[in-house]
């Protein structure tokens, strides 16, 4: 950890008593900071509110009056906090900055970072990058924070410079980014999401695109070159790009040519050789590659954690073989894209099960996939009628509608035929039913088990 003396007898306010702003206010009072963390949540709803104030954070619960800004230096705004909401809005009207914890622990850090951000595939990626980089150290370690689930802060402070951090990064996060310099950054696609926060989708992209404001021409931009709109984003950059392509020949890359995998013309591996071969985890595959060897790790240790790597919780997530029927879990998939992917990338036939909460928005955009991928539906949840449409125009043959998931899953066992994939992809947030993805995930998990009698492979 780096010292720092920038927040010494600052007044500075954390909103939201999460993870990363729990992490971020203990680190602050660390860096001598004046620290008041406010949320809406009770006193006996915040996990760690006695560590917090013995600490000595001020903590103000179960309100956040805009009067908390009067005497702030600096706000550290949870990410999924809306900079609409009054209190920032009024820290806006002060000119007062706001960052989020992903800021705080790049100035703090004493390994270099690598960024990954995209609609689709961050997590694996970055999964894929960080067991790659590991591998090819003699001296250090690649940590995992940020998005993924680790509190960047906590991370930062345990590191050396012999480490080095692969940051996942969402576009809520780089909107409170100021210093933040990946010296490889990543973005695996851009498609449209979370509008609902950013309201268009030109305010969604610009967000993305912030990976790479604080890069210059000593870095490194890895872009994924399988879209026009993509290959022209990447000239915002001042980094050098670097483009990896599972669909066309980028020689000055990584790409996929007749079922083999390249890092600049240097032939890496087989494609079917990866553990888990689907399209989507092929631009993963390609995207880490291109990290890796950018960061000198031997081409054999990246087909090591390749052969063997088989994929994250939740995203595209292979879970077992039961009377020749194959079990995916893509829990993960909360958007149309992402659930166009998992299914592109299935060599047979899929019985999809699918819905989730009612965002506003049809699934015509689903249709070629469905009808080329999908011999069977299985739909559920508030979008369960929409989905339904989307099958029937699509020509499904046979699609069911049912009240849930653990319905959902022997229902799709009884629609497949030995040598299907039964793929959970929702295409849709999970919250009508369920608390996260996660869980959603965990419980599909559990249903096949008890359909089959078998235990999920690890």
């Amino acid at each position: 950890m780096r010292e720092i003396n920038d927040y010494r007898d600052k007044n500075v306010l954390v909103f939201g008593a999460g993870m990363s702003g729990t992490n971020a206010a203990l680190l602050l009072v660390k860096l001598g900071a004046h620290v008041t963390l406010t949320d809406a949540k009770s006193a006996t709803e915040i996990a760690d509110y006695q560590r917090l104030e013995n600490a000595g954070v001020k903590v103000v619960a179960g309100d956040s009056p805009v009067s908390l800004v009067d005497s702030a230096d600096l706000m550290v705004k949870n990410p999924g906090i809306p900079y609409t909401v009054p209190l920032v809005q009024a820290a806006l009207q002060k000119q007062i900055p706001i960052i989020c914890e992903v800021e705080l622990a790049s100035e703090i850090s004493s390994a270099p970072i690598i960024g990954v951000t995209g609609s689709n595939g961050k997590t694996t990626t970055t999964t894929m990058i960080s067991e790659m980089l590991s591998a090819g150290m003699s001296n250090g370690k690649a940590y995992r924070a940020g998005n993924i689930g680790i509190p960047a802060t906590q991370v930062a402070q345990r590191v050396t410079a012999h480490d080095q951090i692969v940051m996942e990064l969402s576009s809520f996060m780089l909107l409170g980014i100021t210093q933040l310099h990946p010296h490889i950054a990543v973005i695996t696609n851009i498609y449209s999401n979370h509008l609902d926060y950013h309201k268009t989708r030109a305010n969604y992209v610009a967000a993305k695109m912030r990976i790479t404001k604080n890069q210059t021409n000593r870095d490194f931009l890895v872009m994924n070159f399988d879209q026009p709109e993509w290959r022209k984003l990447s000239q915002q950059s001042q980094a050098l790009v670097v483009p990896f392509s599972a669909q066309g020949q980028y020689e000055d890359g990584a790409y996929q040519h007749r079922g083999k995998l390249y890092f600049r013309d240097e032939f890496i591996m087989k494609a079917d050789e990866l553990k888990s071969n689907s399209e989507p985890n092929i631009e993963n595959a390609l995207a880490a590659i291109a990290v890796a060897k950018l960061s000198g790790v031997p081409t054999a240790k990246i087909v090591e954690v390749l052969k063997t790597f088989s994929g994250v919780r939740h995203r595209n997530q292979y879970v077992l073989t039961a009377d020749g029927r194959e079990f995916y879990n893509d829990s993960k998939a909360t958007d149309i894209e992402a659930t166009q992917m998992a299914l592109a990338g299935m060599h047979q036939p899929v019985v999809l099960i699918a819905g989730g909460l009612d965002r506003g928005y049809t699934f015509e955009k689903l249709e070629p996939e469905l009808r080329e991928h999908v011999r069977g539906m299985v739909v559920f949840g508030e979008t369960a009628e929409l989905m339904k449409q989307a099958g029937t125009a699509a020509g499904v043959p046979t699609i069911k509608v049912v009240n849930n998931l653990d319905q959902a899953v022997p229902e799709a066992y009884q629609l497949s035929q030995p040598g299907d994939v039964i793929l959970l992809s929702p295409a849709n947030a999970s919250w009508d039913q369920f608390a996260s993805y996660e869980e959603r995930g965990d419980r599909f998990i559990t249903n096949v088990e008890q359909l089959t009698g078998q235990r999920e492979e690890k």
